[in-house]
């Protein structure tokens, strides 16, 4: 299992789009406050569809909260920072099972000062020159479903199923 970690989401629709990604891939989700929003608000609910009422969520008070309770899970796992400042580019690194994957707010992304004490675990995803960012959900799915493929997709279904009719 991988664990998303969204620090100070600001927009509702996005962490839907990510909840419904992270139940989905049987990942967990953190979220950091504060947070743009409530959590009963329409446009996550309405990103997350009715998949948000199963989703295994952890919520902490603060940056510092979410380290003091993660502290010995970081002896055996890292925590990845996705963020555009970074030389490393996410599919340069091999992620194991039960890591951390984070993700900074929409506006401004991860602060400098957590990026620069956690350099070595800063991942890019390679964009045009010039250009600030992608849409957070789209991010978290490119990172999270590259280190779902490093890991043979752990307990993934990989084969679909037709409606009607057979293969």
């Amino acid at each position: 299992m991988f664990n998303i970690v969204l620090l100070e989401p600001e927009i509702p629709a996005n962490t839907g789009n990510i909840g419904r990604t992270c139940l989905v891939t049987g990942s967990r989700l953190h979220l950091i406050e504060p947070l743009g929003f409530i959590l009963n608000d329409k446009n996550l609910k309405r990103a997350g569809m009715d998949y948000w009422k199963d989703l295994d969520v952890v919520r902490y008070d603060s940056w510092r909260d979410f380290c003091e309770k993660n502290k010995e899970n970081f002896q055996s796992v890292r925590l990845w920072m996705a963020t555009t400042k970074s030389k490393q580019v996410y599919t340069d690194v091999h992620y194991q099972d039960g890591d951390y994957i984070m993700f900074g707010k929409e506006s401004a992304g991860i602060p400098e000062d957590i990026l620069v004490d956690n350099k070595e675990t800063c991942v890019r995803i390679p964009m045009a020159e010039g250009q600030r960012s992608l849409n957070l959900s789209n991010s978290v799915a490119i990172v999270l479903y590259e280190a779902l493929r490093q890991n043979d997709f752990l307990e993934l279904e990989l084969q679909g199923q037709l409606h009607h009719g057979k293969w």
